[in-house]
């Protein structure tokens, strides 16, 4: 017995395991190429937006003189200097020297977007930095002009946000960019203006215009990165949900499928591979580590309390009609449950809300109870007329 149970385990966690590695490499990365000068707020803005301290924590790997690539499985950040000033280089020479090394690189590498940062309180676009913005664009590559650490001010009676009236005009200049000299409009090919702050004045809260740069660099990223890069953000939980509904209905239609000929209880942890594929293929959406999570032992109990006997007899007993099968509603039924019970947990660990050492702990309180399994099976039905 011990044998067997032994057995089921193993096969439960390599359903889990395999289904997140394949949704990883299905996904694939999104690279992030962020040009700036030193002390810009590169590091914080990616912290911010992506929740990772490169500085401490990223794989870098240097490029070139002032290039380095930083990356993990679901996010490269390309991390660019500024223009070297007093460097007899010309700067769309010098950046054209760093685009080259990139492309060098394998496909996987390359460039989705870039985000080009200017201090706001520096108030002005130099010559290079418009040199450099349109070597960007020959490139085929899309730039957001990114202000960084803008000091916005409270409206104390509207409540609105605003910036103080020297960094406007800056702003209005550079949605309408004018040669002062000549007085002829300049083309400086950068896609968006996006002004941000990861901090307020006093060095406390989340910040301001995260959420437009993140829909901006969505709406501006190639079709097949966009899902790398719903993945790898951390401030739209809303997009990672719209990825893991499909997953959970996919799973519920399986395990109807299965369930097709009524089975026996006993045999109910069949259904096990295709919820623990289906929470797999949700976790590498919420991009988290597996195996940090098979440290915490939580697979072992999911094969348990998930799909097995011991949860499919807890509501068969409270089913009316459900008798000591389950039938194919039933299933789906549980299946969709569960799905929204393990997307509900993973959106707490993607958080930090949960600690991940301790799942096995906490995913009893968020398993699916009955009330949730009966309103899945009441809207089966429903759907069904």
């Amino acid at each position: 017995m011990a044998k067997k149970n032994t057995e089921a385990r193993q096969l439960d966690e390599k359903a889990f395991v395999e289904a997140t590695s394949e949704a990883k490499s299905r996904y694939g990365r999104f690279n992030l190429a962020i040009v700036g000068a030193s002390g810009v707020g590169k590091s914080s803005l990616v912290n911010a937006v992506f929740g990772r301290d490169w500085a401490k924590v990223g794989r870098g790997l240097p490029v070139t003189r002032g290039v380095h690539f930083y990356s993990d499985d679901s996010l490269g950040i390309w991390d660019v200097e500024g223009f070297e000033i007093g460097s007899p280089v010309a700067p769309d020479q010098q950046l054209r020297n760093h685009l080259d090394a990139i492309a060098a690189h394998p496909g996987d590498h390359q460039i989705s977007v870039v985000w080009y940062c200017v201090r706001a309180a520096d108030d002005r676009l130099t010559p290079a930095d418009i040199a450099m913005i349109r070597e960007l664009d020959a490139r085929g590559l899309p730039v957001i002009l990114v202000l960084t650490k803008v000091d916005w001010i409270k409206n104390p009676i509207t409540g609105h946000q605003g910036v103080a009236k020297d960094l406007q005009a800056f702003v209005d200049w550079l949605n309408d960019p004018v040669d002062p000299a000549t007085g002829e409009r300049l083309r400086i090919p950068y896609r968006r203006v996006i002004l941000t702050s990861t901090r307020d004045r006093h060095g406390k809260g989340k910040g301001h215009g995260l959420g437009d740069l993140v829909t901006q660099t969505l709406e501006l990223a190639p079709d097949r990165d966009k899902d790398a890069f719903r993945i790898a953000q951390r401030l739209n939980l809303p997009w990672k949900r719209e990825m893991a509904r499909p997953i959970i209905a996919a799973a519920s239609a399986a395990a109807a499928g299965a369930a097709s000929v009524p089975l026996p209880v006993s045999d109910a942890v069949t259904l096990a591979p295709i919820q623990l594929t289906m929470m797999g293929r949700i976790a590498a959406i919420y991009d988290l580590e597996v195996k940090t999570m098979l440290s915490a032992g939580a697979l072992a109990q999911f094969g348990v309390q998930v799909a097995g006997r011991a949860l499919a007899t807890s509501f068969l007993k409270l089913i009316p009609g459900a008798g000591v099968v389950v039938n194919a509603a039933v299933a789906a039924a549980l299946t969709a449950a569960t799905g929204e019970s393990w997307l509900k947990i993973c959106e707490l660990l993607h958080t930090g809300k949960i600690d991940v050492r301790k799942l096995d702990q906490e995913w009893a309180k968020y398993a699916p109870s009955f009330m949730d399994v009966a309103r899945k099976l009441v809207e089966r039905r429903v759907g069904r007329k």
